[in-house]
């Protein structure tokens, strides 16, 4: 009997110190882009959909954006045609675009949908086609073939999805514009989120990620820094404290501060719940930036 007081307790703890979270986030446009080990791993998966469902629940307005590299190569194999990347992005022929575009915008996001219904949420699937909602142009950076750069968000058709308290799922393909008008692109997971958070004015974009957040010592678990102001944060990308794969999500967090995004974090998607920690907890798992 003891044992269950203290359990029961300890569950209207838990319920009492999240109150003030939710108070504040009630209402608030949130922007989740979902991808690595917990679109792979089905407990990961599981509490992923679980965490956005609950943020819903409690009136906050989340987007969720996701990737699909892995299921791109998967499929790309199963032809027998092999990926090819360029400084890290995928190069994207007519060909590779037929398949990225049948897998993100079919099988994935469709599959994620899925999952939040049987969760008993409320999920609608989309792609940047559907309604212009992201515009882009090919990038002249590299020769990358049919990949974009995002120039314009169409958040019409979003924010009345979100208003009905439905949850929209979307894929990063984008409909090019100007000389590309009309041909569909490629354009990077993260940074669609980023687009797509700024335009909406979220008050968070939150980025799930393979890895604990922005540490100063890559080898030092311990060396998480919890908050970073983007002052902050340019110096010690100056300083080589920020390297390698997190350049770019660093850059898509500025992205969206410059946009209007009031905070961005880099969270742990390997840790079950990490949405609900980092949101609803004071200590947070993640590096967020102001």
């Amino acid at each position: 009997m003891n044992d269950m007081t203290i359990s029961n307790n300890g569950r209207a703890e838990v319920l009492i110190h999240a109150l003030p979270y939710i108070q504040k986030y009630r209402g608030k446009t949130m922007v989740v882009k979902y991808g690595g080990n917990a679109m792979i791993n089905e407990s990961l998966k599981a509490a992923v959909i679980q965490d956005v469902i609950l943020m819903a629940c409690v009136g906050i307005r989340v987007v969720l954006v996701h990737g699909g590299g892995p299921e791109i190569g998967v499929m790309l194999s199963a032809l027998g045609k092999e990926s090819r990347f360029v400084r890290g992005l995928r190069y994207t022929d007519e060909e590779t675009m037929e398949v990225v575009q049948m897998v993100l915008c079919g099988k994935v996001n469709k599959d994620i949908c899925a999952l939040v219904q049987r969760a008993g949420g409320r999920a609608l699937g989309l792609c940047g086609i559907d309604g212009a909602l992201l515009q882009a142009r090919r990038t002249s950076e590299e020769d990358l073939g049919l990949v974009g750069e995002i120039e314009a968000v169409e958040t019409s058709a979003l924010n009345v999805i979100l208003d009905s308290g439905t949850i929209p799922v979307i894929s990063p393909v984008a409909l090019g514009v100007g000389e590309d008008s009309g041909q569909v692109l490629n354009v990077n997971a993260d940074t669609a989120a980023a687009k797509i958070a700024a335009a909406l004015k979220a008050e968070k974009l939150i980025l799930m990620t393979d890895v604990q957040g922005i540490l100063r010592n890559v080898e030092d678990p311990d060396s998480l820094i919890k908050v970073l102001t983007k002052v902050e944060l340019e110096s010690f990308t100056q300083e080589g404290v920020v390297n390698k794969g997190m350049i770019p999500k660093v850059e898509c967090c500025c992205l969206a501060l410059e946009g209007g995004v009031k905070k961005a974090h880099i969270i742990d998607g390997r840790l079950l719940h990490a949405l609900l920690i980092e949101l609803f907890t004071d200590e947070g798992i993640g590096t967020m930036i102001e």
